[in-house]
């Protein structure tokens, strides 16, 4: 499909051409205005022109010499203070893209001794990591042993460690990206790690090593590829939830499938399917964070957000590396020009992440093939800061929105005992789905000890159980909370957020609500709430989405004490009929 590839490679081109002028002369990175720089940026540069050049062999572009502007990227990594191990990680595979040894690298050749020193003491130190940095250290030790700097390659013992940090941490072999809190933060950047670290050894000298490593890759990339078919919406979108979902959720996803497609980890039977979600995929990318006016990556404006510490400049610069790795990549696996695309069935399965005594997580995947409707129900820990992307309700752009990096308790209630603020989400136990009464399918969970936003267990309190069920597009969940002793509930809220298509970059099939809006119906309420007051937030900055911008908060609260009794069951049951629409009805 070499038309896909010249398109990647037009677009690489446009991106970098509108942001190489913000490479200072000293390797810096000048933000856009209304942002701060970070301290990775020149990292993500420098592998960025590397990939260009991998993918054109071109060293200039603009009037710009890319070799020199790779240098001195490479040159301010190495200098930054604190040195940041991500940053010299995507530095030092930016150098190992202009060759694969120092004596034959353009970029090699015009650092300083003083510089070429530092990265040889750099690419020494490494700290061990539990979490996606991990990855870093296996880019550092590929370019270490391929620059001839250490005669001792550490690459195989440290993706060796890597995977057992993996066993230790899911019992279904997902990626923990470890953080605090209850553990379990299973989340798009396990894709973003086996897909560094596979594009990590792509550029390793040993070519041996290459080979007896990728089997023991292809173990963990293969369980987030078969996710794909259910996760991949009809119009396109990836990954929906968690944080530094959006663009990145496009290209992790993307980069894996063709990764995967490259190396024979997909069977020629599954090929066409994986070749339609790519091209779904693809579009969605193109449609949705692409100016195709001025040709670059747009993940910020005055309708929609990002991940709070990802710049404009860094997503441009990754976008741009992706661009070159597709180009290649489609080149390899020869994708078609077309293929046939198989009807969507309704499907409801809940891919396990961990499974333990302690705790069970996972994501819930359900799919209407008549009315369009998909969704993601994420059971996983946040880490450090408890926002709705990652809570457990259905996360559906367009139709079930939330707010992106702030914390609300979208479709889920909140019960708040004195100083802990509780809801049911980040693990469960029990976890179970099946099919239930006319063709329903059913999620259901328990938490024997209700936990609170900071991903404390609150020993003692009560407990909860939770089931969703989805029949068509009509979606009901159920709360039923049990409380151990008595106690007063200070507080109970629930909201709804409601938003609208961007109105530039979309997907005009994209799924989105019409007037009507979710007709939500409270079936059973032993809390005795009521709806206060909408709030409309379309002025307010903070209620952006990744996708479009929110406009209304309805919260169905309780604001006043309720003694809570043992032995009696409190439930709350709400029904969802959303009027479905698309985005360009």
């Amino acid at each position: 499909m070499n038309s896909f590839s010249e398109q990647c490679l037009d677009m690489a081109r446009s991106m970098l051409s509108h942001n190489l002028d913000a490479i200072n002369a000293d390797g810096t990175v000048t933000p856009i205005a209304g942002e701060s720089p970070r301290a990775d940026e020149p990292g993500h540069v420098a592998f960025a022109l590397g990939e260009y050049y991998r993918a054109t062999g071109e060293t200039t572009l603009k009037g710009y010499d890319l070799i020199d502007l790779t240098a001195r990227c490479v040159t301010a990594q190495a200098f930054t203070e604190p040195a940041g191990e991500n940053g010299l990680a995507y530095a030092a595979l930016g150098l190992l893209s202009f060759g694969p040894s120092k004596e034959r690298n353009p970029v090699w050749e015009r650092l300083v001794e003083e510089t070429r020193e530092r990265l040889d003491k750099l690419l020494l130190t490494r700290s061990d990591y539990d979490n996606y940095w991990q990855a870093f250290n296996i880019a550092k030790a590929v370019c270490r042993f391929s620059f001839g700097l250490s005669k001792k390659d550490e690459t195989s013992r440290l993706i060796e460690r890597m995977v057992e940090r993996i066993e230790q941490t899911s019992s279904a072999g997902f990626f923990d990206d470890a953080e605090k809190g209850i553990g379990g933060h299973f989340n798009l950047y396990g894709v973003m790690t086996l897909v560094f670290a596979r594009s990590a050894l792509q550029l390793h000298a040993n070519s041996a090593l290459r080979e007896r490593k990728l089997p023991t890759l292809r173990t963990y990339a293969e369980k987030y590829i078969k996710m794909m078919p259910d996760l991949v919406r009809a119009d396109g979108l990836g990954w929906a939830y968690g944080r530094a979902a959006g663009a990145y959720g496009q290209m992790h996803c993307i980069t894996l499938i063709l990764q995967g497609l490259r190396d024979g980890w997909i069977a020629d039977d599954q090929k066409n399917k994986y070749f339609d979600i790519l091209r779904r995929l693809f579009y969605y990318f193109f449609q949705t964070y692409l100016d195709q006016e001025h040709g670059f990556l747009d993940i910020r404006d005055e309708e929609r957000t990002a991940y709070a510490s990802h710049t404009t400049r860094m997503a441009n610069f990754d976008a741009a590396r992706y661009l070159c790795q597709w180009a290649r990549l489609s080149n390899t696996v020869k994708m078609p020009d077309s293929v046939k695309v198989e009807a969507p069935r309704t499907t409801g399965r809940f891919v396990i992440y961990d499974k333990s005594n302690r705790k069970e997580q996972g994501l819930f995947l359900y799919r209407d093939a008549e009315s369009g409707l998909q969704v993601q129900i994420p059971l996983v820990s946040s880490g450090t800061d408890c926002t709705a992307d990652n809570l457990p309700f259905p996360h559906c752009p367009g139709v079930f929105d939330w707010p992106n990096n702030v914390y609300l308790p979208v479709m889920i209630p909140e019960l708040t005992f004195g100083n802990n603020v509780t809801i049911p989400a980040f693990y469960g136990t029990k976890c179970v789905t099946g099919l239930g009464l006319k063709n329903s399918f059913y999620f259901r969970y328990e938490q024997p000890e209700l936990v609170n936003t900071n991903e404390e267990i609150v020993k003692g309190l009560g407990s909860v159980k939770v089931q969703w069920t989805f029949t068509g597009s009509k979606i009901s969940a159920e709360f039923a909370y049990t409380v151990k002793n008595q106690v007063t509930l200070d507080k109970f809220r629930m909201a709804l957020v409601i938003g609208a298509p961007h109105s530039k970059y979309r997907v005009g099939s994209s799924p989105a609500l019409g007037a009507a809006g979710h007709r939500c119906s409270v079936l059973k309420d032993d809390f005795h709430g009521n709806w206060a007051e909408t709030e409309v937030v379309t002025a307010d900055p903070k209620y952006k989405t990744n996708y479009g911008k929110l406009h209304f908060i309805q919260t169905f609260h309780r604001d006043h004490p309720l003694v809570m009794r043992p032995g009696q069951v409190y439930r709350l049951a709400v029904s969802f009929d959303p009027d479905l629409t698309v985005a360009d009805a």
